[in-house]
């Protein structure tokens, strides 16, 4: 598979404590090289093409096009038990702008 990162979502990795951040990746790599169906990898579908990563306390929002590319959206800091809506739209527009829609 094929990842694709959002400015944004490098930017926010990159800010985190450098254990964090290698944790990211690492399971970013196992993505790369097992798919979604990689050990220990978490996701949900939030809403239609738009699904969640679940990394410890991040949360990152990815869209899955042309069947292997993915495209890391939006990342954020769990604090709640749902995703809160502005998270969500933020993820919502970028998807939009990759779609067209």
């Amino acid at each position: 598979m094929v990842i694709s990162l959002h400015r944004q979502v490098s930017d926010y990795i990159d800010k985190l404590p450098k254990e964090q951040s290698a944790m990211i990746y690492a399971v970013l790599e196992d993505i790369k090289q097992y798919g979604l169906q990689a050990p220990l990898v978490s996701i949900r579908q939030i809403k239609g093409k738009l699904w969640e990563i679940k990394i410890s306390q991040t949360r990152i929002f990815y869209v899955v096009i042309e069947g292997n590319t993915m495209v890391l959206l939006h990342a954020y800091k769990k604090q709640s038990q749902k995703a809160p809506q502005h998270e969500i739209e933020t993820a919502l527009r970028r998807m939009k702008d990759i779609f067209g829609n």
